[in-house]
């Protein structure tokens, strides 16, 4: 089977070897075909922590590694800064 694989942008790099990445869909309304954006978190496993906020990343789905990361453990794998300042 293969894995899916989410882009999404670093919103907290706080927790150790972890980082909680929005990923964000776009879809058209059924009825009223406006599109909406909805977003979800994920927390994905980053081992050397290299990853700070804002950093765009794609997230692999895995095996879960972590409590917190269960159902939807994804790695890190790739970084892209989004706002350099």
């Amino acid at each position: 089977m293969p894995k899916r694989t989410l882009h999404g942008v670093v919103v907290s790099d706080k927790q150790d070897k972890t980082v909680v990445v929005r990923v964000e869909r776009r879809f058209t309304h059924p009825t009223m075909k406006k599109t909406i954006r909805r977003s979800k978190k994920y927390h994905a496993h980053d081992e050397a922590n290299t990853y700070a906020v804002g950093d765009m990343v794609w997230i692999e789905e895995r095996r879960p590694i972590s409590s917190s990361s269960a159902g939807k453990s994804s790695a890190a794998r790739r970084s892209r800064k989004f706002n350099e300042r």
